[in-house]
């Protein structure tokens, strides 16, 4: 195993979750990652997780069947590459559960770089008793904008 490799595989443990809310990549937390196979395939800079993968920051926990991590070189302004997170794609049985919510679908894709959360395949936000259901959700986790579309979107909200 190369250095390259071994930063490759500690920049996508670090950065392989971002919190459901506004968030930067200096924020350096323990990521845990488990699951039955992991493959790096470096000429792509993917990191692939298979098979009950369960990824677990303080604030959130995402389990899915598969789970692919797409990492880039990005030049720091002292001339020197580092290795970030670009996308996160979890797909089959996604659970995202933060401090205040739970979020379910067949996939989702979390863009670092724009900061966005998409999750398709009969998505299901529960907050409380609150529930909102559609087939479609996308998130812009700077500005906290909620999109739920794709047909038939029924929500039941019961107030605290």
């Amino acid at each position: 195993m190369t250095l390259k490799n071994i930063s490759t595989i500690l920049a996508t443990i670090v950065l392989i979750v971002m919190p459901l809310r506004a968030a930067t990549a200096k924020e350096a937390v323990n990521v845990e990652v488990e699951a039955d196979q992991m493959e790096i395939i470096d000429a792509e800079h993917k990191t692939i997780f298979s098979g009950n993968v369960v990824s677990t920051r303080p604030s959130e926990t995402i389990k899915s069947d598969q789970m692919v991590v797409t990492t880039a070189d990005v030049k720091q302004t002292d001339g020197t590459m580092k290795t970030v997170t670009d996308k996160v794609n979890a797909t089959g049985h996604v659970t995202i559960k933060t401090r205040s919510q739970l979020i379910t679908g067949s996939a989702a894709i979390f863009n670092v770089q724009a900061n966005t959360l998409e999750v398709t395949g009969n998505v299901r936000v529960t907050q409380g008793d609150s529930k909102l259901t559609g087939e479609k959700l996308v998130v812009d986790l700077d500005t906290n904008h909620l999109q739920m579309s794709g047909g038939r979107v029924k929500g039941s909200f019961i107030p605290k």
